[in-house]
C-alpha cells in the first residue's frame, strides 16, 4: 500500500494498553511504524500507527493516572468512532495472577481470556447486589469475543500442543531492537519468584528481601523458565487487588485466573482478547519489578 494514501479505514486492528510500559512493548511488536494521521474531532486518544505482517494496527494508552473500566470504556468508543473497520480489538498488558490447587500459575507465565459455557472470558466481580448479611450476588455476563478470534486462539492451541513456543525468541528479538541501557527494563529479573501464604502480608520494603521464607507456598521447580499459556477466565473491576485472601476467594468463587482493571469497560463495545503477563500475585507482596518484560506478552 502507498503509505501516502493510507487513511483510517485501512486500520482493521485496535491495540489498547493501560500503561506506558505496554504500549512502549506494543510499539516494538511491529514490524513497521506508518506514519500519524489527522487526529478526528471529538477523539481525544494518542495513536501509534503501524502493521505487523499484513495487519495493519493502531495503536491507544489509557491517560495517565486514569484507569479502571470507565476510562478504558471511554478509549475503546473514541478508537471505534475513529477507525470504522477495525475488525477486532486486543486488550495486551500486565495482570495479578492468580495461582490455586488447579492451576500452577507463576510470574511470566500468559494469561488468555477464553470463554466458558457460563461466561465471556471477562467476569466483571464487582457487578452485582449488596444483600443484608454481607452477601453479594454477581449479575451480568459480559460478551464473548468475535469469532475471528475465538477460531485464531484454537489454532494457537493447536500450534502449542505440537510446537516449542516462540515468546523468548520474540522477546529476544524486541530487547535487540532497544539500546543496551533500555532494554535492561524488559529483562527477566533476578529476584526470586516467591508465592507467598494468602495470610502472611509482606513486611514494608520495597522488595521481599525481609519476608519470612518459611511462610512461602511449596511448590515444585519448573524444569525450564519458558512462559507457560493459560486459557482461562480473567477477573477485572474497578480495584486493585493486593490481598492474597481476597484473590484466593475470587478464584475458588469464579475460578479465574488473573486479575486486572481494564477488560470489564471494553468487553460490552470493544470486541477483543484480553491477554496478561503475570507480573505479580495480587497480594501484599506485590511490586513492579517484574512489570517490564511481561508487558512484552
Amino acid at each position: 500500500m502507498d503509505t501516502r494514501t493510507r487513511c483510517h479505514d485501512n486500520y482493521t486492528v485496535g491495540w489498547i494498553c493501560a500503561l506506558p510500559v505496554e504500549t512502549a512493548a506494543a510499539k516494538l511488536m511491529l514490524d513497521e511504524i506508518h506514519p500519524p494521521l489527522p487526529r478526528l474531532p471529538m477523539d481525544q486518544n494518542a495513536y501509534i500507527f503501524g502493521n505487523i505482517g499484513e495487519h495493519n494496527v493502531v495503536i491507544t494508552t489509557l491517560p495517565t493516572g486514569a484507569y479502571g473500566t470507565t476510562s478504558a470504556a471511554t478509549v475503546g468508543m473514541q478508537l471505534l468512532s475513529s477507525f470504522h473497520a477495525i475488525r477486532f480489538g486486543l486488550m495486551v498488558g500486565i495482570g495479578g495472577g492468580v495461582p490455586s490447587s488447579n492451576t500452577d500459575i507463576r510470574l511470566g507465565d500468559i494469561v488468555v481470556s477464553q470463554p466458558t459455557n457460563t461466561s465471556g472470558g471477562v467476569i466483571q466481580y464487582d457487578l452485582g447486589k449488596a444483600l443484608s448479611g454481607g452477601q453479594f450476588i454477581r449479575t451480568g455476563m459480559l460478551n464473548r469475543p468475535p469469532n475471528i478470534l475465538l477460531t485464531a486462539l484454537a489454532t494457537l492451541q493447536a500450534h502449542h500442543l505440537t510446537e516449542d513456543s516462540r515468546i523468548v525468541g520474540f522477546v529476544s528479538n524486541l530487547q535487540a531492537k532497544m539500546a543496551p541501557h533500555k532494554a535492561v527494563r524488559f529483562t527477566r529479573p533476578t529476584q526470586e519468584d516467591c508465592l507467598f501464604q494468602a495470610e502472611y502480608d509482606h513486611i514494608a520494603s520495597d522488595t521481599c528481601t525481609d519476608c519470612d521464607r518459611s511462610k512461602l507456598v511449596p511448590r515444585p521447580p519448573r524444569e525450564h523458565q519458558e512462559a507457560v499459556i493459560h486459557y482461562g477466565l480473567i477477573g477485572s473491576a474497578n480495584q486493585v487487588v493486593k490481598d492474597g485472601r481476597r484473590r484466593d476467594q475470587l478464584a475458588r468463587d469464579l475460578g479465574i485466573y488473573c486479575v486486572e482493571m481494564e477488560a470489564a469497560g471494553l468487553i460490552y463495545n470493544f470486541p477483543c482478547l484480553v491477554i496478561r503477563g503475570v507480573c505479580d500475585y495480587a497480594d501484599s507482596h506485590k511490586n513492579k519489578v517484574w512489570q517490564g518484560v511481561y508487558a512484552f506478552i
